[in-house]
């Protein structure tokens, strides 16, 4: 498997958050560049939660200065996580098991394997630089007590499937998927890859809840929009969601 041309590496053995070196360096980049790292010290998820990762896992965080507007350049998470779907399958040689779970995680066998964090930073309403901050469990899982009521329970790739790969190999395989939907992203549009993604889509079809920090909407899923958003038949009719956690 070949380093994608045009992409930057650099493997870290310990940093505060491969998101927070992706701020340092952005301004310094001629290109996109992948971050890794052995291990962090205060990695994070979604809403500024603590992000357990042991060692052996992936840590890695993917900067980029796109060029489309913020919209737009938000639907790369959908990117990054077929890159993921492809690079699972890439190293056990399996599909069975793995699906996508709207918005940004990845599961195996029911279980939440990796998770994808978006950040960005710009001025006069366009993007300089966006972050995408990927964290896969390879050989372990966060301790019990590190999850929240309701969560998706954790799972590994060695644990399901009985292969361990190393980060940096899996890297490879991801950053190699990554290059291939990039290209379909910034050549074709949305259209491409939210077929891709539906294709692979978890409880599409099936009734599941969307939660915000203030309400909760409870219906079948019906679709995700040409925006990225959440399509939710419910009692009320059908309702559009853009951003929510989903439980099952």
């Amino acid at each position: 498997m070949s380093w994608p041309q045009g992409y930057g590496k650099r493997v870290l053995t310990e940093v505060d958050s491969t998101l927070d070196e992706a701020a340092r360096i952005a301004p310094t980049l001629a290109g996109p560049e992948w971050i890794l790292a052995l291990r962090q010290t205060k990695g994070r998820g979604r809403r500024g939660r603590a992000w357990n990762d042991p060692t052996g896992n992936l840590a890695a965080t993917l900067v980029l200065r796109p060029q489309e507007p913020p919209e737009q350049v938000a639907l790369r998470s959908f990117v990054a996580a077929l890159a993921l779907y492809d690079a699972c399958v890439t190293v056990t040689g399996r599909s069975e098991g793995l699906a996508l779970k709207w918005p940004n995680d990845v599961l195996l066998n029911g279980g939440k394997l990796a998770g994808i964090l978006l950040e960005s930073a710009g001025h006069g309403g366009g993007v300089t630089h966006l972050a995408i901050g990927i964290g896969v469990n390879l050989v372990q899982t966060p301790p019990s007590d590190w999850l929240e009521p309701g969560s998706v329970w954790p799972v590994s790739l060695m644990s399901e499937t009985g292969v361990q790969v190393d980060p940096e190999s899996f890297l490879d395989a991801l950053a190699d998927a990554y290059d291939h939907y990039e290209t379909q992203f910034t050549t074709y549009g949305f259209a491409p890859i939210r077929t891709a993604w539906l294709a692979r889509a978890a409880k599409l079809g099936e009734v599941i809840s969307a939660r915000t920090a203030t309400s909760e909407t409870v219906g079948t899923f019906e679709t995700v929009d040409g925006a990225g958003n959440l399509v939710l038949n419910t009692a009320k009719g059908r309702v559009t969601i853009p951003a929510a956690d989903v439980y099952f």
